[in-house]
């Protein structure tokens, strides 16, 4: 009887070993689909004027800006270093948005990397851990 007990116990084990295993490969999958999508991510912002645009990576780096042949007929460098940088920066808010939409998909709603992303808080990312090492505030 008691080997019979035994190999039910494994059973019941091996059963639930193949289902964490297949969660695992599932969300492992899942990850190398999400570091393809984040490494194609491109965004592109035009100016209000439509004589510059810029765009940007999904970590805001700048991959390109182009400028229209019109703004060298104005010859106001400032005015154009600001439209430049303004096209920039909605480029990178523009971005950021995107990455935090795809990796919601991916990240618990609730989690300290969303919230991180959301706020830029490294307290979202550190309270989960000071919460499991029993160092909560």
């Amino acid at each position: 009887m008691a080997e019979s007990l035994d190999r039910e116990g494994n059973q019941r084990l091996r059963a639930r070993f193949d289902e964490v295993y297949g969660q695992y490969q599932q969300l492992r999958s899942g990850l190398d689909e999400l570091r393809g999508r984040l490494a194609e991510l491109r965004v592109t912002e035009r100016s209000a004027d439509g004589r510059v645009s810029a765009t940007v990576g999904p970590r805001g780096e700048l991959i390109a800006v182009e400028l229209h042949p019109a703004v060298y007929g104005d010859r106001d460098a400032v005015a154009l270093s600001r439209t430049i940088t303004e096209t920039v920066r909605r480029a990178n808010a523009a971005v950021a948005t995107a990455t935090q939409d795809l990796l919601a998909g991916y990240l618990p709603a609730g989690s300290g990397s969303m919230e991180f992303l959301r706020t830029g808080d490294f307290n979202a990312l550190l309270s989960r851990a000071d919460t499991g090492l029993g160092q909560g505030r």
